[in-house]
């Protein structure tokens, strides 16, 4: 409206711009105000009738396809956990399906730069203390990478939170938080991320955590299914956890005790070099009553472990599960804790609506209905402190299959309640209840023990008392299944269980000490801890190494003796063979569950061949300190690799005439039998035929000459073993002709090729490297063909049977051919 110029409408104009530049002074920080200052909506100008919201870590807003994070200034600068796993895949695309980790845990920043917020990268691989010089260095040092910039879009409630679009972080392709590695997308030929076909599927906040669960669909030309399409689409959920203001005090990781650690490098330390220092990853466990605790009674955490089993599994096996969980209870009262860990069922929808698995507040052992025989206790933690912060446990219905198999193929010779294709709930429930302890262990900090059952004589493992005592091995954590070396009427225990080192190691990682205000200051104490049990095997720690040179360190085998065990094992299969039609027969059924136990047979008998092979060559390790008596590395005894040899050419090289049994391989197969066992045999005979077992041989005649077994010794034993028919004139057998051609195969591949590692640097770490063309490997690889084609052509001359003469006359123009000899 137009006003007249008259004094009183000047008087009137002068009134109202006063009064509202005192209206503008006094609500400074009204957001209305400060969104018009600077140009942004205030919230309640950004949100309308069709906006959904949901409150949590960050504040979720939901505009039709449009997602925000709402974060207030009090989250910049903190640090946020994100674990991305994939939620839906597809067939082919990845081991253990739904659930699994895409990438490995990382750590994300909010910071404020002018009109934009910033996500960055955190690493906590190089440190250093705030209050040092160092630190500054450190942080120049290790630029935290920007991920992406958003714009802010308006004001939260207040003019201290921001809200921002969040569409582009989760709809392209960004490689840290994405489900492709290099390797699958070369593999499976991927060209890109379409974006019309990425979407967010919803998202979900929590007091501690907010999630995300988005599709990225990507254009493939050789996509692992459903190839017609090209197009690889998975579903991924991103779960983003605020850690602790204040981080856990770390422990020190000491390699002679089982744990998950991280590492980090400190610049800080006062030492003449970057030191690197690693923590146990484990729970924060704080005693609810310090001063009962110290008067040496057990109390109560102020937080205990709980685990929740998910409502999705079956019924009939919920108690087994949270039995599982429940048996470490034991376990925690060496770290002076009662009731510290526990296994509970959630609460309904009406007892507790906002009640959710996705909440990180609560650890769920999650029931998958996937194929998979297989079962995971992944965990996530503070990469600061290795404080775990909470796990999920996978659990995957096909487990009970693999569970079945393991019992059948390992007691049955000793135990009828195995003797049937599907076990009594209370055995199945006994059989699932160990592996919930066993991922639970994990879940604990734990990795798997394969040294532990190393500790028992191996006719221990026939002792009633003994194995009821004491299970199959001190430790859960080993892959110590089931007592195959228990013999029929031997009445022992069959069961893995929590073992004295499982309680022992809960001792050392969980127990506090008081007194201790540093890391440093616990270390006199956890490694007197160590030195009480110091040679004691129960307390011994193995690792897994994935390509075992300690022969000790293996996983499926039992007891002190290998050679021992396997011997009992081959007796027990040997008992189960002629009874599996009798012991898989179901009315009406046809026979794929006689095939898949016979299949379980021949590769328990391979288990057996490779507990023997590992003691050739083999070294034990045993780690220890300065003060400390002994030396860390071993190798095997001379006697005990020639007995390993001779076990190897008894039951290994001999053609397996029990596992010929003619009613079950005439059930399940027309033709197989001669590729099954070459296989078996040809996969131990280029074990034993290895570029790094062959150079720790030489290695050791270099170390210890004759005193040890050398490398010419295994040759000549391996050569006469298998061509024992040469000096006898015998006939050869169409197995031991299939194994005889794999000889030479093998040897000519060591004088031709070079050692090829794995690609993966983790894994190829456990293998002994050696320049082949420099080493002793060929001259002597040389000596045996020279030997052996001098006897062969003996041999053919005069062998009565016409095939063999055949086979030693061909097998002697190969080797010909391998040394570059006219013929």
């Amino acid at each position: 409206m137009f006003l007249p110029t008259t004094r009183e409408n000047l008087l009137l104009i002068l009134f109202l711009v006063c009064t509202l530049s005192l209206l503008s002074q006094k609500a400074p920080k009204d957001s209305t105000k400060a969104a018009t200052k600077k140009g942004l909506k205030a919230l309640e100008d950004f949100l309308d009738e069709n906006t959904t919201s949901d409150e949590g870590l960050f504040t979720v807003y939901k505009k039709g396809s449009d997602y925000f994070f709402e974060i207030p200034d009090s989250l910049l600068e903190r640090e946020i956990l994100v674990i991305s796993r994939i939620a839906g895949t597809i067939e082919g695309f990845n081991f253990g399906g739904a659930g699994m980790k895409a990438r490995g845990q990382q750590v994300w920043r909010w910071q404020k730069k002018d009109e934009k917020l910033l996500l960055r990268s955190v690493s906590f691989d190089n440190v250093a203390d705030e209050d040092q010089p160092i630190y500054q260095s450190v942080r120049n040092n290790n630029f935290e990478p920007i991920i992406m910039t958003f714009k802010q879009e308006a004001w939260g409630k207040d003019s201290a939170a921001y809200i921002i679009k969040v569409n582009e972080l989760f709809e392209s392709d960004v490689a840290m938080i994405g489900p492709l590695r290099a390797s699958q997308r070369r593999t499976f030929k991927v060209k890109g991320l379409d974006k019309k076909r990425s979407l967010i599927n919803y998202m979900k906040s929590f007091p501690l955590n907010t999630e995300v669960r988005h599709i990225l669909t990507y254009r493939a030309d050789e996509p692992p299914s459903n190839r017609l399409t090209n197009t690889l689409s998975i579903e991924m959920n991103q779960s983003m956890i605020l850690l602790p203001k204040e981080p856990m005090m770390p422990r020190v990781y000491d390699p002679r005790v089982g744990f998950f650690s991280v590492q980090q490098t400190d610049y800080g330390r006062d030492a003449q070099k970057a030191e690197q220092r690693r923590y146990i990853t484990r729970w924060r466990l704080e005693p609810k009553d310090p001063e009962a605790f110290a008067r040496g009674e057990l109390v109560e955490p102020k937080k205990p472990i709980v685990y929740y089993i998910d409502p999705a599994t079956p019924e009939r096996w919920r108690k087994y599960i949270k039995q599982g969980v429940d048996d470490w209870e034991i376990a925690f009262r060496e770290a002076g804790f009662k009731n510290a860990i526990r296994g509970e069922y959630p609460p309904s929808s009406e007892e507790d609506p906002d009640w959710s698995p996705e909440d990180v507040r609560y650890s769920v052992i999650r029931y998958t209905a996937n194929p998979i025989q297989n079962a995971q206790g992944p965990h996530v933690h503070d990469p600061r402190s290795g404080e775990i912060i909470e796990s999920d446990i996978i659990w995957y219905h096909n487990v009970m299959n693999l569970l079945r198999n393991w019992f059948f193929i390992q007691t049955a010779a000793v135990n009828p309640d195995a003797r049937k294709v599907k076990f009594k709930d209370e055995i199945m429930g006994e059989l699932i209840r160990f592996v919930s302890a066993h991922e639970v262990g994990h879940t604990l900090g734990f990795p798997h023990n394969m040294g532990s059952s190393f500790a028992y004589p191996t006719d221990s493992m026939r002792s009633p008392s003994f194995t009821k005592r004491m299970g199959t091995a001190p430790s859960i954590m080993d892959y110590a299944r089931f007592n195959y070396i228990a013999q029929p009427g031997d009445n022992a225990a069959l069961y893995p269980k929590i073992g004295v080192y499982d309680k022992w190691s809960v001792k050392w990682g969980y127990t506090p000490i008081p007194n201790a205000q540093t890391p440093d200051e616990e270390k006199e104490t956890l490694h007197n801890w160590i030195r009480e049990h110091e040679g004691d095997l129960l307390y011994w720690y193995g690792p897994q190494t994935f390509n075992p040179i300690d022969p000790r360190s293996q996983t499926e085998d039992l007891s002190n003796d290998a050679i021992k065990a396997s011997t009992y094992g081959v007796e027990n299969l040997k008992r189960i063979v002629p009874n599996l039609i009798e012991w898989t027969e179901e009315i009406g059924k046809g026979y794929d569950d006689l095939e898949e136990l016979y299949g379980q047979v021949v590769s328990q008998w391979g288990r057996y061949q490779g507990h023997v092979k590992s003691n050739i060559g083999g070294i034990y390790e045993t780690r220890k300190t300065y003060d400390q008596d002994g030396v860390v590395y071993e190798r095997v005894p001379k006697p005990r690799q020639q007995e390993a040899m001779g076990w190897l050419q008894r039951e290994v090289f001999s053609t397996p005439q029990w596992l010929i049994e003619e009613d079950v391989l005439a059930r399940i197969e027309g033709t197989g039998s001669m590729e099954r066992i070459r296989r078996f045999q040809t996969r131990t005979l280029s074990q034993l035929l290895d570029f790094g077992r062959l150079a720790r041989l030489i290695e050791g005649e270099a170390m210890q000459g004759r005193q040890t077994y050398t490398t010419l010794n295994m040759l000549n034993d391996l050569r006469r073993g298998i061509w024992s028919e040469l000096s006898t004139r015998s006939t050869v057998d169409p197995f031991r002709r299939n194994l005889q051609r794999a000889y030479v195969e093998r040897m000519e591949y060591l004088m031709t090729q070079e050692q090829n590692l794995p690609s993966n640097s983790f894994i190829s770490q456990f293998y002994t490297r050696v320049d082949v063309s420099q080493s002793d490997i060929r001259p002597l690889v040389r000596g045996q063909l020279k030997t052996l084609l001098k006897d062969v052509q003996k041999a053919a001359k005069v062998n009565s049977d016409e095939v063999t003469k055949y086979h030693l006359e061909d097998v002697a123009m190969r080797i010909a051919m391998v040394l570059g000899e006219k013929k």
